[in-house]
This record gives structure tokens, sequence and C-alpha cells, in this order.
């Protein structure tokens, strides 16, 4: 910390200090009210800060997600806060949460994904590589048992390994490719076998 951050904050405590003392000077004759009200607002205070370092968690339970409509064999997505789509896939009967990237030739995991689902990145080979926002990134080929997206079922899908830094995988248009229509209607995403 600075000596000029030093400087403000010790000038806010002794605000702080001097409207303490003005308003129990003030209430003194009632000290027992001055109390109840200080508990009230130290503890609509402490809620709102409370609130604020859960609100991530907060946000993805009130976060729409993917709807399965097993009748006409459909699933919508509703689009997110930040105007993307989102899936959760069961890869290998794990749940990856991908993000739906129609400008991605290829499924691509993230290395924690890969690793969640089983792919040793110690045996992979990573002899490819890819062109991103960030720049040049090493690939590696990888094969995924199954891929499953509500009832419907992939086996022996293709992906890629990132071996770059991502923040979630991505699903591209080798995925999408495999359902028969692919639609954005009502701020959703609609896809059909």
């Amino acid at each position: 910390m600075s000596s000029f951050e030093i400087g403000n904050a010790l000038y806010l405590v002794l605000l702080l200090i001097m409207v303490l003392t003005w308003y129990v000077a003030q209430n003194r004759q009632s000290l027992g009210r001055v109390v109840q009200q200080a508990l009230a607002w130290g503890l609509i205070f402490v809620g709102v800060i409370a609130a604020i370092g859960v609100w991530d968690d907060i946000r993805q339970t009130l976060r729409p997600t993917q709807s399965v409509i097993t009748a006409t064999g459909q699933i919508e997505v509703p689009r997110a806060p930040d105007g993307h789509y989102y899936l959760t896939l069961r890869i290998n009967g794990e749940p990856i949460d991908f993000l739906v990237d129609t400008g991605a030739s290829e499924m691509v995991l993230t290395a924690g994904d890969a690793d969640r689902v089983g792919l040793s990145l110690d045996e992979l080979v990573f002899s490819g590589r890819a062109m991103t926002a960030n720049g040049e990134v090493r690939t590696a080929l990888a094969r995924l048992d199954s891929v499953a997206l509500g009832d419907h079922r992939d086996l022996d899908v293709t992906a890629w390994v990132n071996e770059g830094e991502m923040e979630q995988s991505l699903l591209g248009m080798a995925y999408l490719r495999r359902w028969s229509r692919i639609e954005i209607s009502d701020n959703a995403l609609v896809l059909t076998r």
C-alpha cells in the first residue's frame, strides 16, 4: 500500500470515528436504540457482502439450462445472458460444459476436460496446430468412446485436445453436423435429429 493510500485510509477512518461520535452524542438518551440500529445496519452490510460473494453461484442457478424435448426429438438451449449458447454433453459418462461455437470446425476439449473424461494427456500426441484468437496452439487428435446429449448418443466421436489455455471446451461444427437441423429461434438454439 502506498503512503497516499494509507493517508486516504486514515482520513476515512477518522471521518467514520467523527460521524459515529456525533451520532452517539446526539442519541445518548437512547443508546439501546442506537445499538439496535447499528446491529441492523451491520447485518445488512454483511448480507450484501455475502450476496456479492456468492453471486456467481446464484447466477449459475438462475441461468437457464438446456431442455430435452423427447416427444419431438429436439434439444432446446436458451441463450445465456452473455449472448452465447452452452450445452452440457456426457462424454464417456462424464458431464462436460461446452460453449457452442459455429465458427469452430471441430469439438475441442480443454486439457482439464480431456483429463476428466479419461484421456491421458501424457499419451496424447500434440502434433496438430490450430489458429485461435490468442495465436497458434498445439492440438492432439482424440477419440471419444461415447458422446451423449439428452437421449441422443454417438459412439467413437473425434475431438481435439487443446494444449493451450482455454476457459471452456468448444462445440464446433463437426459435432453439430450430426444433427439434421440447427435453428436459432426466440432466443433459443434448437437441435433436431
